[in-house]
């Protein structure tokens, strides 16, 4: 992580009140958005799922997307992914494949498609994405993100936050870590909720398995307890990464990086390395046998899926 980065995550989550520059162009941004056209309340002819988050980054949306779509599939449905790509070279539209690199469509949507095998259009322009799927047989669109792509009509929104540093400070960007205000949304999972209370719902990331980049093979996390390993994060909040390796009694040296950094081989350190998934399909192409990924599972209740699917049959119900 940067040292800018650094200094402003104590600044979003911590007690000290924001310099006056950044307070003055949140004031800005603020007006701004207020500018912003209204929500698109046209009709696609499948439901629209958009997935995100009112704050930047480390909220765990990734894993919940997976979840989603792996319960859609279960249901006999035919997801399709749509994502603006953030990280990626170019703005051209890209339809994820097996030859993708993350220079292509960016991290997080590879990582989906190698998850999940499904369909994932990247475009700038999600409307476009949206209408390819369609075009290709899908019958449930999800967003990656895109709670700010006003353009794209939805029929059913699930904001994922960070239950532990929730809204921060409250402040909009930069002066604190939030895109846009809160506001009424279907469904809110709360990352490390251990429970579903009368709002929201608790999901909680499991980290159980461990796969190696140059075989695939695998190993269980536990299994490197008491061992002394490199731990490799370039996510929005790798200080939950960490801890989740020191619960399982790992010795670890931390090596955190910015959010979607792209790693090359030589800054990868010696020695042996667990790394995030969203980092490790960065690094696939390395030779080194001592590089591993630990992919995060998205832990939801029975209730969360029940009232998923109660609002998406409206959704589909709204279509017929």
């Amino acid at each position: 992580m940067s040292g800018l980065e650094s200094r402003l995550n104590a600044i979003w989550y911590g007690n000290e009140t924001p310099p006056f520059l950044l307070r003055l162009m949140s004031r800005a941004y603020r007006q701004a958005l207020q500018w912003r056209k209204p929500l698109n309340s046209g009709r696609l002819p499948i439901p629209v799922i958009v997935i995100g988050n009112f704050t930047v980054g480390g909220t765990g949306k990734t894993p919940l997307i997976i979840a989603v779509v792996e319960h859609l599939k279960r249901l006999g449905r035919n997801p399709g992914v749509i994502s603006r790509g953030y990280g990626r070279n170019g703005k051209s539209a890209h339809s994820v494949n097996d030859r993708s690199t993350s220079e292509q469509s960016g991290d997080e949507p590879l990582l989906i498609y190698r998850r999940t095998g499904v369909p994932v259009q990247v475009d700038s322009d999600r409307l476009s994405a949206a209408e390819r799927l369609i075009a290709g047989g899908c019958d449930v669109i999800v967003s990656d993100d895109g709670r700010q792509h006003r353009s794209l009509p939805r029929h059913l929104e699930i904001e994922v936050f960070d239950a532990v540093r929730g809204y921060g400070n409250g402040r909009l960007l930069p002066a604190g870590p939030l895109r846009e205000y809160p506001r009424a949304v279907d469904l809110r999972v709360g990352n490390g909720l251990d429970a579903d209370s009368s709002a929201d719902y608790g999901m909680r990331l499991n980290l159980d398995i461990c796969v190696r980049l140059h075989d695939g093979s695998q190993r269980r996390l536990h299994e490197f307890s008491g061992q002394s390993v490199h731990a490799v994060a370039g996510i929005g909040n790798p200080d939950r990464f960490f801890k989740a390796l020191r619960a399982e009694g790992i010795r670890i040296v931390e090596h955190p990086y910015p959010d979607h950094h792209r790693h090359n081989a030589s800054e990868l350190p010696d020695g042996t390395v667990l790394m995030t998934e969203k980092d490790a399909v960065k690094c696939m192409e390395s030779k080194r046998t001592d590089l591993w990924a630990v992919p995060a599972e998205a832990c939801l209740s029975e209730a969360f899926f029940r009232a998923f699917e109660e609002r998406l049959n409206r959704a589909g119900a709204s279509h017929g």
